[in-house]
C-alpha cells in the first residue's frame, strides 16, 4: 500500500503528554465465580456474540449455549472516572463476573472518551449510552495509571485481551492523528504487559468499510486495475451508494481512483496502514477484524490479510454481521449468509468469529434492522440462532480446516469425531454421509445453497472422502 504509506507520512503529528501520578488503584473484583473458559488453541475456532447487557436476562438461555466463546464489551475512562480520582467500576464488574459465570472470555475494548482527562467539548455524541468519539489523554501517565489499574483488577476474572480503542478511522470515534493513535497504543502496551506479562494487546479493529478500501487500494498498487474493480463491486455489493461519494459505484480503474481519493477514505487507509506497522513491530499482538459485508466480500478480505497480516499473528474477529439498508432481513437468508461467512472465516483461521448484535433493538437511531440479530428482541432464536449454536457445538474442542472439494466449500471440525458445516455454490451434490440442515434439523441428502451439518465417527480425510457421492 504506497498510498497509504505515502499518506500516513503526511498526516504523522507529535503527541505531546505530560506527567503526574496514576489514579488510586480500587480494592480488586471479587473472584468467586466460575472458572473462566479455556484459551484459545492453534486452529480453534470459537463461535460467539456480543449482546447488550441490559437484556441480558432475556439472552441468557441462549448464552449458555455459546459457553467457551468470547465476547467484548467496550469501557470508557471517561464513563468509569466521571470525577478525576474516583472511579467507579461497579458495572464492569458486574459485567466480567457474569461472563466468567457463563463460561464466555471476556474481552476489553479501553476506550477514552471525551471528559476531564482529554480537554475539550465531544463532537460527536452516539446512542442512549450517549458514547462519544475518544481524544488523546492531556497527561499520558495518567492514562498508564488507568490502563494498569484496569489490567490488574480484571487479570483475575481471566481478561487476557485488550484492545487500544474502536474503529479509529472513523472521526466519530477517533479525533487524533494516525501518530497520536500509534502513541496511545505503545504507552497502553508498556502498561498492559507491565500489569501482565502473559497479557495481548488488540488493536482497535479497522471498519469493514475501510477494510474494503485497502482491499481496493492493495489491488491497484499492484497494477490489477480490473481485479481491484472486481474486488471492490464483491465487497461492498450492499453498500454502494449509501455514503454517496465515499462509496460510489465504480465502472473502471479511473472510477475507482477517484473514490479511494476521497478524503474519508484517504484517512481510512492512513489508519490501516498505522494499524499494520504496529502489528509489524509487535506492539500488538492480536489483529481485529470487523467485517458486516455480503459473503462475496470474505474471500477478497482473506487475501488482504494474508498478505498484510505478520506470520504467526492471531486474527480475531470481534465484529462480524451483516449490515443491508434495503430491507427487511429475510430470516432463512440471514442465517444461510451467517454461516458463509463465519464457517469461510473459522475455515481461515480465524480464531474468534463474534456476530454482532445477538439481538436487533427495536429503539436503535435507524429505526429499522440494518444489522441482523441472532435473537428477536424478546430472545426467541432465529434461525441464524440456531446456526450459530450448531456451529458453537461442532466447534467447541476441535480443530478447523476448509472444505473445497466436489463443488461444496465450508468447514471441517475434527477432534472427536468430525463435523463438516458445507454448501454447494453451484448445482447440489449428493452426499454420502447422514447430514441435516443447520438451522432447521431437517435430515437433507443433497447439499444445495443452504448450509448442512454433517457428522460422523470417521477421520476427517476419510469423512471428507465420503462427503460426497
Amino acid at each position: 500500500m504506497k498510498r497509504a504509506a505515502a499518506l500516513l507520512a503526511v498526516l504523522l503529528l507529535a503527541a505531546a503528554c505530560t506527567s503526574s501520578p496514576p489514579p488510586p488503584e480500587p480494592a480488586p473484583a471479587p473472584t468467586t465465580v466460575a472458572p473462566p473458559p479455556a484459551s484459545a488453541q492453534k486452529g480453534r475456532t470459537y463461535f460467539g456474540a456480543h449482546w447488550d447487557w441490559n437484556r441480558y436476562q432475556q439472552f441468557e438461555p441462549y448464552l449458555r449455549k455459546l459457553a467457551g466463546s468470547s465476547t467484548y464489551y467496550e469501557l470508557s475512562w471517561c464513563d468509569i472516572e466521571k470525577t478525576q480520582g474516583s472511579p467507579d467500576f461497579s458495572a464492569l464488574d458486574d459485567i466480567a463476573a457474569k461472563s466468567r459465570a457463563l463460561g464466555i472470555r471476556l474481552d476489553l475494548k479501553i476506550r477514552i472518551g471525551v471528559c476531564w482527562a482529554t480537554g475539550g467539548t465531544a463532537q460527536h455524541t452516539r446512542g442512549e449510552a450517549g458514547k462519544t468519539e475518544s481524544a488523546m489523554p492531556k497527561d499520558l501517565a495518567a492514562y498508564q495509571g488507568f490502563v494498569t489499574t484496569l489490567v490488574k483488577r480484571y487479570r483475575p476474572l481471566g481478561v487476557t485481551r485488550y484492545a487500544i480503542e474502536n474503529e479509529v478511522n472513523a472521526q466519530q470515534y477517533w479525533t487524533g492523528t494516525p501518530q497520536d493513535y500509534e502513541t496511545l497504543v505503545r504507552a497502553a502496551a508498556q502498561a498492559i504487559h507491565g500489569a501482565d506479562p502473559a497479557a495481548q494487546v488488540v488493536d482497535s479493529g479497522i471498519s469493514s468499510v475501510a477494510m474494503g478500501m485497502g482491499i481496493a487500494d492493495r489491488l491497484v498498487e499492484a497494477g490489477q486495475p480490473a481485479q481491484a474493480v472486481a474486488a471492490y463491486d464483491a465487497y461492498f455489493a450492499r453498500r454502494i451508494g449509501t455514503r454517496g461519494k465515499q462509496i460510489p459505484r465504480v465502472n473502471d480503474a479511473d472510477d475507482l481512483q477517484a473514490a479511494l481519493a476521497h478524503p474519508v477514505n484517504q484517512r481510512n487507509l492512513a489508519f490501516l496502514a498505522v494499524t499494520g506497522k504496529l502489528l509489524t513491530d509487535k506492539v500488538v499482538q492480536v489483529r481485529q477484524l470487523h467485517f458486516y459485508e455480503h459473503p462475496d466480500g470474505v474471500a477478497p478480505l482473506l487475501d488482504l490479510l494474508e498478505a498484510t497480516t505478520p506470520a504467526g499473528v492471531p486474527i480475531s474477529a470481534w465484529e462480524v454481521g451483516r449490515f443491508d439498508k434495503s430491507a427487511d432481513p429475510d430470516p432463512a437468508v440471514v442465517a444461510d449468509e451467517m454461516t458463509r461467512v463465519t464457517g469461510a472465516l473459522a475455515a481461515a483461521g480465524v480464531v474468534d468469529v463474534v456476530w454482532l448484535p445477538l439481538a436487533f433493538n427495536p429503539g436503535n437511531r435507524a429505526g429499522a434492522e440494518v444489522r441482523a440479530g441472532l435473537l428477536s428482541p424478546e430472545g426467541q432464536e432465529r434461525p441464524a440462532g440456531v446456526a450459530l449454536a450448531g456451529l458453537a457445538s461442532a466447534g467447541r474442542g476441535a480443530v478447523a480446516s476448509p472444505v473445497n472439494q466436489d463443488g461444496l466449500a465450508g468447514v471441517a471440525f475434527s477432534g472427536n469425531g468430525t463435523r463438516i458445516v458445507a454448501w454447494s455454490d453451484g448445482a447440489s451434490v449428493p452426499v454420502g454421509l447422514p447430514a441435516k440442515n443447520l438451522d432447521s434439523g431437517a435430515a437433507v441428502t443433497e447439499v444445495g445453497q443452504d448450509p448442512v451439518l454433517v457428522e460422523t465417527d470417521q477421520p476427517l480425510d476419510k469423512a471428507l472422502d465420503s462427503l460426497s457421492k
